[in-house]
């Protein structure tokens, strides 16, 4: 996935600073990432799958819609947020018991070095390199809907991001579907 992602990311993102963010990337783990440590796309690459998948479940929601964004924004909000896992994940190795036998198997953890957030994290990390508009930013914060832990305040920010920037609802719905629908666990050999 890595070419496609890098076809579709330099084919539409083309502000001040987007070079130097892919430049970033390619030196970090992200291609070779899992989305997730066992939800969904737990596996070598499946961060840059992920994304390109969310990407382009936003696009044909965004057309059906008629919402009026620009190829760049939905580039820019599909393929990059999830930026926050870059260099988060590791693989360590437990003991599992096998037909009564304890054998070693690897599996996923993390080790956040930027303990920053979810989405907001995201949102800090494209910031040090290229500008965001505010529909792009609050899309890339609120995209994991009612699954963010700042839902739980009770002062419904996220309703009016919702509300405002009805990019936000769309995003969060086409991450949402892509996780649930299109993507697997694979268990780590």
């Amino acid at each position: 996935m890595e070419s496609e992602f890098i076809k579709i990311y330099k084919s539409h993102i083309k502000r001040d600073g987007a070079d130097k963010l892919l430049e970033w990337l390619q030196g970090t783990d992200f291609f070779k990432s899992p989305a997730s440590t066992k939800f969904h796309s737990n596996f070598e690459g499946g961060l840059a799958d992920h994304s390109v998948k969310v990407y382009k479940r936003l696009c044909k929601l965004a057309k059906d819609e008629k919402l009026k964004v620009t190829d760049e924004c939905l580039a820019v909000v599909g393929l990059l947020h999830d930026i926050c896992k870059t260099d988060t994940y590791k693989t360590e190795m437990r003991n599992v018991k096998e037909n009564g036998e304890w054998v070693q198997k690897p599996y996923y953890t993390t080790d956040d070095k930027l303990p920053y957030g979810h989405g907001e994290k995201s949102v800090y990390i494209i910031g040090g390199f290229m500008k965001l508009s505010r529909e792009e930013a609050m899309a890339i914060n609120w995209h994991m809907g009612g699954f963010d832990v700042r839902n739980m305040d009770g002062k419904n920010t996220i309703s009016g991001a919702f509300t405002q920037f009805p990019l936000t609802i769309l995003f969060h719905v086409s991450d949402l579907l892509t996780s649930y629908l299109d993507e697997k666990t694979v268990p780590l050999k």
